[in-house]
Order: structure tokens, then C-alpha cells, then sequence
């Protein structure tokens, strides 16, 4: 190896490193798909902060494998959804329906699309005005866990209640 190789070697080298900084994310490699980090999102502490609608009363619920239908759990913590947006009326809901990575993509879009819907008109049903949820659905599109057990499969078979501030969801 010449000496004019060797300097382009060390020279690459040192540019290389020069480019990587390992605290450049702030040392958080997590990707929040469910804006669990709202900005203006007030304190856990504050009934009235969409903080503490997502930490003390729940912003998702889980479902069984191929179903739409919901658990008395789930039920539990969309009583808790409603009345918290009943309280918090300057609040509109955005209810995203998640699938896990089994099926085709058209079926699990669908499937999530039934989660979404059964979580809206659960809502609907204890007293939130339609026309502040809307609902979309990810399908698979957006797992929560990657990985192929059945431990991740529960957690990605889901919706998530995405509150925001005023209409325009």
C-alpha cells in the first residue's frame, strides 16, 4: 500500500468518525408512532392535560386475535375516555385502529378499520358528539412491537384514542 492509499485511508477514517456522534437523538433510539410525546401536553398530574389522559386513563385498547369486539377492559378505560372528553370539551379525537403483522394488508386495513369504528360509536354511545372523533386505520402498517411472538402480536392488536385541541383532527 502506498503512502498517498494509506493517508486517504486514515483521512476517510477520520471523516467518518467526525460524522457520528452518539447523542445526536438525544439518546432516545425510540420511535413514537402515537405522539406519546405531545408537545403542550401538560403534566400527568393535571386531570384536565392530554398527559394525563394518556397516562392515568389509558389512550388505547387492546383486542383477541381477529376481533373487533370490546373487552370489559377496554370497555373500563373508554368509560374513562369519555367521560375525560365529556370534562374536556375544547378536545377532539382522532381513534387510530392497529392490526398486528398476521393477514394480508387489505384485511388487516379492515380489520383496524372495525377496532377504530367500535371504539367510536362506544363513545358516541356514552355521550361524545360524533363530530368531534374521526377514525382512520393503519392496519399493520404501524406496529407498536416488532417481532414475531405473540407478546408483541397483543400489544399491536389495538386502538389508540390521539386527543388534540379543538376541531381539525
Amino acid at each position: 500500500m502506498t503512502y498517498l492509499n494509506k493517508a486517504l485511508l486514515v483521512g476517510a477514517a477520520l471523516a467518518l468518525a467526525a460524522c457520528t456522534s452518539p447523542d445526536r437523538f438525544d439518546g432516545d433510539s425510540a420511535v413514537d408512532l402515537n405522539n406519546s410525546g405531545m408537545a403542550g401536553a401538560g403534566s400527568a398530574s393535571d386531570p384536565s392535560s392530554p398527559a394525563y389522559f394518556q397516562q392515568a386513563i389509558g389512550d388505547r385498547v387492546l383486542f383477541p386475535v381477529d376481533q373487533h369486539t370490546l373487552t370489559s377492559e377496554a370497555q373500563r378505560t373508554l368509560d374513562g375516555q369519555a367521560q375525560w372528553l365529556l370534562t374536556n370539551s375544547d378536545y377532539d379525537a382522532l381513534i387510530e385502529g392497529h392490526a398486528d403483522e398476521q393477514g394480508t394488508r387489505e384485511y388487516n386495513l379492515a380489520l383496524g378499520a372495525r377496532r377504530a369504528n367500535s371504539v367510536h360509536e362506544y363513545l358516541v354511545s356514552k355521550g361524545i358528539a360524533a363530530n368531534r372523533l374521526k377514525v382512520v386505520s393503519y392496519g399493520k402498517e404501524r406496529p407498536i412491537e416488532i417481532c414475531s411472538t405473540e407478546s408483541c402480536y397483543a400489544k399491536n392488536r389495538r386502538a389508540v384514542t390521539v386527543i388534540s385541541i379543538g376541531a381539525g383532527v
